[in-house]
């Protein structure tokens, strides 16, 4: 964030630059090739770019989709503590490194 900003009056506020943070999580990942529509598009399921892994099926009312709507390309993330979501492509790729 740039250390001033605009009010609404047009007049330039001060404030301070947040603090910035560098990430050092672990995740398990998946990049996302396809997203189907299923059972009369109430089941969502994610097919993945890796071989060996089997889709995904999750209902569209889960919590997950309220947060970000995925597209090809992007990734399923689960943390360490079972926590599930989804990253876009360009944030999962500058944030995260693959392991040897």
């Amino acid at each position: 964030m740039h250390p001033t900003e605009e009010r609404d009056d047009g007049a330039a506020a001060a404030s301070m630059e947040m603090p910035r943070y560098v990430s050092h999580k672990k995740v398990w990942a998946l990049e996302i090739s396809k997203i189907e529509d299923l059972s009369d598009r109430l089941v969502i399921r994610l097919s993945f770019a890796e071989s060996g892994y089997a889709p995904v099926e999750m209902r569209r009312e889960d919590n997950i989709f309220s947060r970000y709507k995925p597209v090809p390309g992007d990734f399923y993330v689960q943390y360490s503590d079972g926590y599930k979501s989804f990253s876009p492509r360009k944030a999962f790729l500058e944030g995260y490194q693959r392991e040897a």
